[in-house]
């Protein structure tokens, strides 16, 4: 870019740690999945929510499955607090979910956390204070040393206020700024804030290191979380958590690569909402997992709800393009895609083994509340097969092969003079015009016909050119008899090319519907299609309207 000094930018520094062992690993489980929505999410929020909106969102979260969630920072605000009371007054925090608050080393501060705790079964206290070399020369003007204290009195602090509460309290401590400290001093501060808590096995401590910002390529946060995992003093007690913002716009493949790194513990939120450009959005990163075959714990069996809640409560509007949940995550309009997931839909069906495997699709739409409806939609770029994909799911026309060239020209044509997408409807309203409302200068009046010793007869009833005509005929099937009565006046001289017939319909209003394909003296290929409850006389008609779309 233009008038950017030299040097203003520099490369993230690698981190030592030549035998990494993170790449060889693989996710076989889901982590432990925290929500911060209600918390990092609100306050990232222009409107933040109000208490209904709010309990809205919890209680969406714990139908999810989420078994932690981070309802607050009680201390900070009084709808902060007073939507705690509200959880704790009106029963509303299930025996299994454990609460999370956020607050900061300070006294009063976390007096008034306690003081929303009350009576609270199972909660984490999640205290944190900066800690990256920016925060400590720019910020506080503080040492390493006294950056430690601040995060030791603020432990002290809790364990004080910890012994008049009547239930569990969890620790969580953040490292605020982990991606911007020295992982020689993360790893001090943590071990120190540790040891001063008493860990064990029945104290457990969960570390959380975040990507407050996002500084560097997700290996490298990767290699971060895997030097600590190696460098953090009683590892079997520490629950490892990530906190990743996306800032460089790869929060989910950091999150993915740390949990490859030795993390046991997700922090995030719902369609990433969050500071500046977002938290990791969990719902990507859970259904990820659910395409890898692992079970995530989470119930996303319904995005459209979920996104309708989150959209409301949030007032921030979901981009269309949105992994697994945006309006077009699941369409194709590209002609070859169509074709390749309407062949994939068919195998799909066609075959015993569960795997799925439809091109262009990682997941099944249905597994996540979509239907396949909205798979296929058609603008200038689409192809044959998508039309004919949406006339067969829509409105039960198969068309045959030969014919998919034909309608997708005439529907893409269309399309491109309209400058727009086409509904199914739009597309339905064109094949019928074109296939059911053709201008006729030959129109059938009756047709019979009778079969003996394998030679169909046919007495046929036309109008060519106002003059109406009675003509008779023999041949190896009705059509050809019908053609052999036809040509006896007809001027204009073709031959079949192709024949298809199905019934459409339910089995008390089905009909036969035929199409048949001509091919005129000068090359010219036409198709026609035509609908009766007699096979023959829907043959018959589909062989008319493809006389008077090519003559």
């Amino acid at each position: 870019m233009k008038n950017i000094q030299k040097g203003k930018y520099r490369p993230y520094p690698k981190i030592d740690l030549p035998d990494r062992k993170w790449p060889d690993n693989a996710i076989t489980k889901a982590p432990i999945w925290c929500s911060v929505d209600l918390r990092d999410g609100n306050q990232a929020l222009i409107n933040p929510m109000n208490m209904d909106k709010k309990l809205e969102l919890f209680t969406l979260l714990v139908e999810l499955g989420f078994k932690e969630i981070e309802v607050g920072f009680p201390s900070a605000s009084k709808i902060e607090f007073d939507f705690l009371r509200k959880l704790v007054d009106d029963n509303l925090i299930p025996d299994d979910v454990t609460i999370q608050v956020l607050v900061q080393a300070r006294e009063h501060l976390i007096a008034k956390t306690f003081e929303a705790l009350k009576g609270v079964k199972k909660a984490t206290v999640h205290l944190y204070n900066s800690t990256s070399i920016a925060q400590r020369k720019i910020v506080f003007g503080k040492s390493q040393d006294e950056i430690i204290k601040i995060a030791l009195d603020g432990i002290d602090l809790v364990k004080k206020y910890e012994q008049n509460h009547d239930g569990e309290i969890f620790l969580e401590y953040s490292p605020e700024s982990f991606t911007g400290t020295e992982l020689e001093f993360a790893a001090k501060i943590c071990n120190e804030v540790t040891a001063r808590w008493g860990i064990c096995d029945t104290r457990k401590v969960i570390i959380n290191l975040p990507s407050t910002v996002e500084m560097a390529t997700p290996n490298i946060y990767a290699d971060q979380i895997e030097w600590m995992d190696r460098h953090l003093q009683n590892r079997e007690n520490v629950i490892i958590s990530t906190h990743t913002h996306n800032d460089r716009g790869t929060s989910i493949a950091a999150t993915e690569l740390a949990l490859l790194a030795g993390a046991d513990r997700v922090e995030g939120t719902l369609l990433s909402n969050g500071e500046r450009t977002g938290n990791v959005d969990i719902i990507t990163l859970a259904l990820n997992m659910t395409t890898q075959g692992i079970e995530s714990g989470l119930d996303f069996s319904d995005v459209n709800k979920v996104v309708r809640v989150v959209e409301r409560c949030t007032e921030m509007p979901t981009h269309p393009r949105h992994p697994y949940v945006g309006e077009l995550v699941y369409t194709a309009f590209s002609g070859s895609h169509q074709d390749a997931i309407n062949k994939g839909l068919a195998y799909q069906k066609a075959k015993e083994d569960p795997f799925w495997e439809v091109p262009y699709l990682p997941i099944d739409p249905q597994d996540v509340g979509r239907t396949y409806e909205s798979i296929i939609r058609i603008n200038s770029q689409s192809g044959k097969g998508g039309v004919a994909y949406i006339l067969e799911k829509n409105y039960g026309y198969h068309l045959p092969k030969a014919m998919h060239p034909e309608i997708g020209r005439i529907v893409q044509n269309i399309s491109d003079e309209k400058g727009k997408e086409l509904s199914a409807k739009e597309v339905y309203e064109i094949f019928k015009h074109t296939y059911f409302e053709v201008e006729e200068h030959i129109s059938l009046i009756d047709f019979t016909h009778s079969t003996k010793a394998n030679i169909s007869t046919c007495q046929l009833t036309y109008s060519y050119n106002g003059k109406k005509i009675v003509a008779q005929g023999e041949g190896n099937g009705p059509i050809d008899a019908c053609k052999k009565a036809l040509m006896k006046d007809y001027k204009n001289s073709f031959s079949l090319s192709s024949y298809a017939e199905h019934s459409c319909g339910d089995k008390s209003s089905a009909k036969a519907v035929a199409y048949i394909g001509i091919q005129t003296d000068d090359f010219v290929s036409c198709f026609g299609v035509g609908a009766n409850s007699d096979i023959a006389t829907a043959s018959i008609k589909a062989l008319f309207c493809a006389l008077n779309r090519a003559f």
